[in-house]
């Protein structure tokens, strides 16, 4: 595992999936799902999750995403494969170096393997809309 990953040291719930590859971990139990960047882990209740829609953006494009307080991180993976999802949450606690604190609402585009999806989709309640 990187090295720069902070370790999930609370988790709420069983585990039901795990997936790390190199910048980008993603874990869900029961009630949450957790995404990990090196020195940030972002712990989401699956009930705060209030949408996932697909996310294309052109070919080649680096995205920079920042929050509220000006922190910022840049998504060059678009291109990696895997399909994206924009995640509409209500509220996320972020554990970094510095402590773990809460936050309002956030949005984050995050590649998702079907399989991880529909784990998701399952245990937060969500549903297809066509």
């Amino acid at each position: 595992m990187n090295p720069d990953f902070i370790s999930i040291q609370m988790t709420d719930g069983e585990l039901k999936y795990s997936h790390k590859k190199s910048g980008l971990g993603l874990t869900v139990t029961t009630k949450e799902l957790i995404v990990q960047k090196p020195h940030v882990n972002y712990y989401i209740p699956l009930q705060a999750i209030l949408s996932i829609v697909p996310f294309e953006a052109a070919k080649g494009r680096t995205l920079t995403l920042s929050s509220r307080s000006g922190g910022g991180s840049e998504l060059t993976s678009m291109s990696a494969g895997l399909p994206h999802y924009k995640l509409s949450v209500s509220g996320v606690k972020l554990h970094n170096r510095s402590g773990i604190f809460a936050m309002g609402a956030v949005e984050f585009i995050v590649p998702l393997r079907d399989e991880l999806l529909l784990t998701v989709s399952r245990l937060s309640g969500l549903h297809a809309v066509e």
